[in-house]
C-alpha cells in the first residue's frame, strides 16, 4: 500500500475512534427512566433531558410513567429487572411508597437515581438529586410580598399531602409571609399539583373570599389553575405567584396573568443523574453525596423571555 493510502487509511480509523468512545461508553445497555407523569410538561422534561442524555452516551432507554401511583410504579421496577437495567432514574411516586420500590431494585443490582423527590431513606438510592425547594419558595414567597405591597389577604395552594415537596415549599412560603404582619392567610387548601383541580378549588374560594389579593401555588400548574379561575370570575388584579418554571407558567408571567415563578433547573438535574449513573456504572462511584441540592431562580417579567423548557439561557 501506498504511502499516501496508508495515511488515509489511518486518519480514517483515528476519525471513526474519536467519535466511538461516547457510543461505547454505554455499549447500548439500557437505563430505565420512570417519571410522575408523561402529561404535565414538567415531568415529561425529567423524562426527555434524561433520554437525551442517556442516548448521548450511548446507552438505551425504557420511558415509564408511574402517575404518581405507587403500585403502578412497584410493577413498573418488576418491568425494569426483567429487562435487566444497569440504573434507574427514576421521579418517584411518595417518600414513603417509594421506599420499597427502590430497595427491590437495588437487591436486583440496579442503582437507582433519583431526581425532583426524595425519599424518606438513605443508602438505598445511589443519588437523590433535587431542587433546593426551600430556597425556591422561600424567592416566590419574597416576590408575593413584594408585589402586594407587604400586605393583603392571600390563599395558599399546596401540592399532594404524601409529597415530601409539599410541606417543603410551604414552610419556606410561611417561613417569609409569617413574618409580615398584614399579610393574611385567608384560606389553604390542597388541589394535588393539578390544574384543574386548583381552578375548582378556586372558585368555591372565592364565594367565601371574593375579597383576595394574592394567590401562593406549590407548584405552576395550580397557579394557572388559579388564575384561570380568577378570570372567569372578572376579578381584576390579583397576585398570582407559582413555582417550576413551566413555559406555560413563562407566557402567563408575560401577559400579566402570573405575577412570578420560580425555575426548578429540572432538564439539568436530569442530566445530572444520568451523568452519575453513568460514572457509578463505570466506576463503582459518583464521587458526590447522596443528597444534592439544586438551587432555583426566580423568574419575572424581567426574564421570563429567557426561560424555555425549564431552562434559563444566559
Amino acid at each position: 500500500m501506498k504511502l499516501s493510502m496508508m495515511l488515509a487509511a489511518a486518519t480514517v480509523a483515528l476519525a471513526a475512534g474519536a467519535s466511538a468512545p461516547a457510543q461505547a461508553q454505554g455499549n447500548g445497555k439500557l437505563i430505565a427512566i420512570i417519571t410522575a407523569s408523561l402529561n404535565n410538561p414538567f415531568f415529561v422534561q425529567v423524562a426527555n433531558a434524561a433520554d437525551a442524555e442517556a442516548k448521548r452516551l450511548g446507552y438505551t432507554t425504557l420511558v415509564l410513567s408511574n402517575d404518581d401511583d405507587a403500585a403502578k410504579q412497584d410493577q413498573e421496577i418488576d418491568n425494569v429487572i426483567a429487562r435487566k437495567a444497569v440504573a434507574l432514574i427514576l421521579d418517584n411516586a411518595g417518600a414513603d411508597a417509594s421506599i420499597a420500590a427502590v430497595e427491590k431494585a437495588k437487591k436486583a443490582g440496579i442503582p437507582a437515581f433519583l431526581v425532583d423527590r426524595e425519599i424518606n431513606k438513605t443508602g438505598v438510592a445511589v443519588a437523590q438529586i433535587v431542587s433546593n425547594n426551600y430556597q425556591g419558595a422561600t424567592l416566590g414567597a419574597q416576590e408575593f410580598v413584594r408585589a402586594l405591597g407587604e400586605k393583603g389577604r392571600y390563599v395558599e395552594l399546596v401540592g399532594r399531602e404524601a409529597d415530601t415537596n409539599a410541606g417543603v415549599r410551604s414552610k419556606g412560603y410561611h417561613d417569609v409571609l409569617d413574618q409580615y404582619p398584614d399579610m393574611k392567610l385567608v384560606d389553604r387548601q390542597s388541589a394535588n399539583w393539578v390544574q384543574t383541580e386548583a381552578y375548582t378549588k378556586m372558585e368555591s374560594i372565592l364565594q367565601a373570599h371574593p375579597d383576595i389579593q394574592g394567590v401562593i401555588a406549590g407548584n405552576d400548574t395550580m397557579a394557572l389553575g388559579a388564575s384561570a379561575a380568577l378570570q372567569a370570575a372578572g376579578k381584576g388584579k390579583v397576585v398570582v405567584v407559582g413555582l417550576d418554571g413551566s413555559n406555560d407558567a413563562r407566557d402567563a408571567v408575560l401577559s400579566g396573568k402570573m405575577d412570578a415563578t420560580v425555575l426548578q433547573p429540572i432538564a439539568q438535574i436530569a442530566t445530572m443523574a444520568v451523568d452519575e449513573a453513568d460514572q457509578y456504572l463505570r466506576t463503582g462511584s459518583t464521587g458526590k453525596p447522596e443528597k444534592q441540592l439544586v438551587d432555583c431562580v426566580l423568574i419575572t417579567k424581567a426574564n421570563a423571555g429567557k426561560l424555555n423548557n425549564f431552562t434559563l439561557a444566559k
